[in-house]
């Protein structure tokens, strides 16, 4: 697929090399010939110099012949300009990235009015990932499908807890719960496991849990319930503000630290039901003065890494919040990885998890598009939607489904459906799958090649 990114900030360089990896032909353009150089000596890639919002300058680097445009520069209204020249000069798809506030109520307008694919809000994404996951105290990670309905967990299996020495199918019936265990992962490996798979103590798992009996499966196998009420969040950016608000409307007090005053009195006005301090948040007086001690969610989101980790290794020696700290550089993953910080939230990847589910979609072959894509360890956890198909309406059991793909879930017009061997799809179904199998880009993937798959 050929795609232009405009702009080779953080965001467009990260794309780059991930559209790079995936095979697309690129083409970047920016207004820095050293960056421009940069990336094109790192990947096999086109640069154009000049500005994105300059028909020539798009038409120099082909835009008449472009699938796809991604605006990612530091300006919204380049973004969305590049992206509304780019569609007049050739109907391309096109994305932009928009992070005012401002905008945050207009994005349906903006997207629908200007023709624009894709409008995304990365710090607006961020903060709602963070948001779910003080929802749910257990969860390492939630991944969300059917435009919020359905919900991924991944847990960890705690200390002396009953899942410890239990076969997969033995699950449901010891614990009368009506859970579906997707994929595990132990010492590195990520498995999707069988009915005589064995889960240990510390595996990494991902399950589906009915709403309401998400608490009782929490409380039978020794994970914390307790709704967390407070939140700590020092820094007082884009992400902290977009979190602060989601928060404080679930019923959550927020308390914000920022050491900028004029951002404070911004804060303030925007979120009246916030308590604001002005003060240095690296200032362990302040913390203990603040409350860290009781507080129950803890978020370093300063535009420092190396101060986050700091805080995020200080919060968790003097609190029992649950910690989620900021990272931007990835030049030292495993290190970080490492580090008792919590979750580790990444900006720039959600930006391009959401660009990347994106392309998938694009790149379908039979109508089958990818709704929704998550990176999970060593796997993929896909939503395709079904389209007319030979196999819809065969019972699951008698498809040619490959051995490392599990259908997880269907989706039929808002009815949730745990796939058993009698169950069928239905056209324009939604079906979640979770596969090690990675890069699927329709339904026809999870077939084994002789059903009439393509072979990888």
């Amino acid at each position: 697929m050929r795609i232009i990114i405009v702009g080779c900030g953080k965001v467009g360089s990260e794309l780059a090399g991930q559209l790079s990896a995936a095979g697309h032909d690129l083409t970047l353009i920016d207004l820095s010939e050293r960056r421009l150089d940069e990336l094109s000596n790192t990947y096999d890639l086109a640069t154009v110099k000049g500005s994105g919002t300059s028909y020539h300058v798009l038409r120099e680097a082909g835009v008449q012949d472009t699938d796809l445009l991604i605006a990612v520069t530091t300006h919204d209204e380049i973004n969305l300009l590049s992206c509304l020249i780019a569609r007049k000069a050739s109907g391309c798809h096109a994305i932009a990235r928009v992070r005012d506030p401002e905008y945050v109520s207009d994005l349906g307008f903006i997207r629908d009015e200007l023709g624009i694919s894709m409008v995304i809000n990365p710090e607006l994404s961020t903060a709602r990932v963070v948001s779910r996951l003080i929802r749910f105290p257990s969860a390492i990670r939630v991944s969300t499908f059917a435009r919020g309905r359905i919900e991924l967990l991944d847990l960890k299996i705690p200390h002396e807890s009953r899942l410890d020495g239990m076969a997969v199918c033995e699950v449901n019936p010891l614990l009368r719960t009506d859970v579906l265990l997707c994929m595990v992962r132990r010492d590195g490996q990520t498995y999707i496991p069988k009915g005589d798979f064995i889960l240990r103590e510390n595996d990494n798992i991902t399950v589906i849990i009915p709403r309401h009996e998400q608490n009782e499966f929490f409380e039978k196998v020794g994970l914390p319930v307790k709704r967390i009420s407070s939140a700590m969040l020092v820094g007082g950016g884009k992400i902290s503000y977009f979190l602060a608000k989601i928060l404080l409307d679930s019923g959550i007090s927020v308390k914000i630290i920022e050491n900028k005053l004029e951002r404070c009195e911004a804060l303030s006005e925007m979120l009246p039901h916030a308590t604001i301090i002005y003060g240095d948040g690296t200032d362990r007086n302040l913390l203990d003065e603040e409350g860290l001690a009781t507080c129950e969610a803890f978020a370093a989101l300063t535009g420092m890494d190396e101060e986050n980790i700091l805080l995020a290794l200080h919060a968790g020696r003097h609190s029992r919040a649950k910690l989620f700290t900021k990272v931007n550089r990835v030049n030292f993953e495993e290190v970080i990885a490492s580090m008792p910080i919590g979750k580790v939230i990444r900006p720039k990847q959600t930006t391009a998890e959401l660009i990347s589910q994106y392309t998938r979609a694009m790149q379908n072959s039979m109508g089958s598009n990818v709704e929704t894509l998550h990176q999970l360890d060593g796997a993929e956890a896909l939503e395709f939607r079904v389209a007319a198909h030979h196999l819809t309406g065969v019972p699951l059991q008698y498809m040619p489904i490959r051995p490392d793909v599990l259908l997880c879930c269907i989706n039929r017009r808002g009815k949730r459906i745990i796939p058993r061997g009698h169950d069928v799809l239905h056209e324009g179904d939604t079906v979640i799958v979770v596969s090690t199998f990675e890069g699927m880009n329709d339904l026809q993937d999870i077939f084994l090649p002789t059903a009439g798959g393509r072979e990888k």
